[in-house]
């Protein structure tokens, strides 16, 4: 057996690693990668493999960074099945398009620039009606339902807890070179415990080799009641100053979170009664999926959601109001009374939420409010960095507002999270291979998995590296 790893290793963005065994071609999520744009564009549109060699692909959760560069995959001669979870098919789907609307809509803005200087156009990576081809491809499996994926290989979804649908990918191998049965197991993005909305991540007791993230590795999160506590608090001193909360928050997961801790507060009167705004198309689109998935809810949420709630809809209040026109989305740029603007992207790399802080990024009164971790290279680690003077379209403005970070709100599992979830392991994996981590988080996961747990072989591969195992 040979694992590749193609993407995500020693960064947190670009998942895929390639499996091969008994004459199969395994591709393990098919992510963007997400940094500097001239990089990341010819990255993600040259694929380090061929695509109408790769046999299966497995996809562990629905996040762009696991699943965006599955239009092109396809779109480059890729005509195999797309084994995933129902809910990451139905996420998918809304995430997928709007993915590709991104890249025409780039690509359209750069090739005016481009034509005016007379240099070559530039091609999207793939555009909407690519992801919608893409789509044709997927197929649903039930978590802890044994799939057959190929021959001698059986594929099985636990629950990750870190999104909706997010699955542990198990795959049992008979190895026909090895002469040997394996169990390879990858964590996808594992969820933390007590996450605000969805069911707590699966401790698994058997692996013979683990692919694992890292993303948190050396960082603790603070308690969930603490960072809905530090929200309030952020709230009600930026009405205070007559200000407005700026969030950039991804549309799948983060603003879900947010809505429904924002709905908790307000129906306990612990802040304003100001507008909640919810600014983009994709976050409208992807709340109705996660309606669709009550299963997927904790046994709190669904007690609050039966029991407590005034609505029965965890995702609406009477102040809450979903945007999806452009023209609505224009008309918040002249608000001047207080009021909270989530808005997508999550990084602050494209889409809405550029104009909400470039028409609010120099105004003291107004906070903005980082809700999730931020690449190197975004507008969003600028802002956590507070450099004081930030580029949003190619336009110079002093960031004169407030800037809050909560980490609390993550969706990933933390340093100790991570080891205690490998700590579950009675039959222990011979050989981990940390992913999705920044250098330093990997170096420190490894160091306390060998250290603490006493594990012999942790490798944290550079990018292409292979490995027979």
């Amino acid at each position: 057996m040979r694992i590749t790893f193609h993407g995500a290793a020693r960064t947190v963005t670009g998942s895929q690693h390639l499996v091969e065994v008994n004459g199969q071609r395994i591709l393990l999520d098919c992510g963007l990668y997400q940094g500097r744009r001239k990089e990341s564009y010819k990255r993600n549109l040259n694929l380090p493999f061929d695509a109408g060699k790769i046999d299966v692909m497995v996809l562990s959760h629905a996040h762009i960074d696991h699943s965006g560069n599955i239009p092109n995959l396809v779109k480059s001669g890729f005509e195999g099945d797309i084994v995933c979870t129902f809910a990451t098919r139905d996420l998918c789907a809304a995430m997928l398009r709007d993915s590709g609307h991104i890249q025409e809509s780039d690509i359209e803005y750069l090739n005016k620039k481009r034509r005016k200087r007379g240099e070559p156009l530039l091609e999207p990576i793939y555009t909407e009606e690519d992801a919608i081809h893409s789509l044709k491809y997927f197929l649903g499996i039930s978590y802890e339902r044994p799939y057959r994926l190929a021959p001698g290989i059986t594929l099985s979804f636990y629950d990750a807890g870190h999104m909706l649908g997010s699955a542990i990918v198990v795959l049992d191998i008979e190895d026909g070179e090895a002469k040997k049965d394996t169990r390879l197991v990858f964590s996808g993005d594992l969820g933390r415990t007590g996450n605000a909305l969805l069911r707590d991540l699966t401790f698994l007791d058997a692996a013979d080799l683990l692919i694992m993230e890292s993303t948190y590795g050396g960082r603790q999160h603070p308690p969930l009641e603490e960072s809905e506590k530090d929200l309030r608090r952020i709230i009600v001193q930026t009405y205070r100053r007559g200000g407005k909360v700026i969030i950039p928050a991804f549309a799948v997961g983060r603003t879900q979170q947010l809505v429904y801790t924002l709905n908790k507060l307000y129906h306990a009167r612990d802040i304003p009664d100001i507008p909640v705004f919810v600014d983009s198309p994709l976050a409208v689109n992807v709340t109705d999926i996660f309606r669709l998935h009550p299963d997927a809810f904790n046994a709190e949420v669904m007690r609050y959601m039966t029991k407590e709630d005034p609505d029965g809809d965890i995702f609406g209040f009477a102040r809450l109001r979903y945007v999806r026109q452009v023209e609505q989305s224009k008309e918040l740029n002249f608000l001047r009374e207080p009021c909270i603007i989530i808005s997508a992207s999550g990084m602050a790399e494209h889409g809405r939420i550029l104009h909400h802080l470039k028409n609010n990024i120099e105004d003291p009164r107004n906070t903005i409010l980082i809700v999730g971790w931020q690449a190197p290279d975004t507008l969003g680690r600028r802002l956590v960095e507070r450099q004081p003077v930030v580029r949003i379209f190619g336009e110079e403005y002093r960031l004169k507002a407030q800037v809050e970070v909560l980490n609390g709100f993550s969706g990933h599992a933390d340093h100790d999270g991570l080891v205690n979830w490998v700590r579950a392991f009675k039959h222990r994996p011979r050989k981990i291979f940390l992913v999705h981590g920044e250098p330093e988080a990997a170096e420190k996961l490894a160091a306390s998995l060998r250290e603490e747990l006493g594990y012999k072989e942790v490798i944290i591969p550079e990018m292409h590296q292979s490995f027979r195992v």
